[in-house]
């Protein structure tokens, strides 16, 4: 990055980034961080209640990237001491300073959507096999 003339960089922790987008795009990128920060910015889920909004994931995927957003601290993890145990994901205040960010995006893709393709309604897996 060129700030008033001068080549810099981020280091955080033990990376260095060669421009703002590349630190937004660490904590975010990818193809399901983003999708599940969308279904945590309004309230706070279950591990089952993210998997049947992202029927696409894997429950290996999904365990990953909550714990890689828990790690990087967007995401906090809270356990019930209760039988069965009981595990909610919500996001962190460091987490909700994503939201101007995640929602930005979803307006572009709207956008993008509308101009680009069309919006249909997905058949699930169940009707389907019926």
């Amino acid at each position: 990055m060129l700030i008033n003339n001068k080549e810099m960089v981020f280091k955080i922790e033990d990376r260095t980034y060669h421009c703002a987008l590349d630190v937004t795009m660490n904590y975010i990128g990818g193809k399901w961080k983003s999708v599940v920060l969308w279904y945590l910015l309004r309230q706070t889920r279950r591990f089952s209640e993210l998997k049947k909004l992202i029927p696409s994931i894997t429950e290996k995927m999904l365990s990953l990237q909550l714990k890689e957003l828990e790690k990087d601290g967007i995401v906090e993890r809270t356990v019930y001491p209760q039988v069965p145990p009981k595990v909610e994901y919500a996001l962190t205040d460091f987490g909700r300073e994503l939201t101007p960010v995640i929602e930005a995006m979803a307006k572009w893709g709207r956008q993008t959507g509308k101009k680009r393709g069309e919006l249909v309604e997905q058949v699930s897996r169940k009707a389907k096999s019926k």
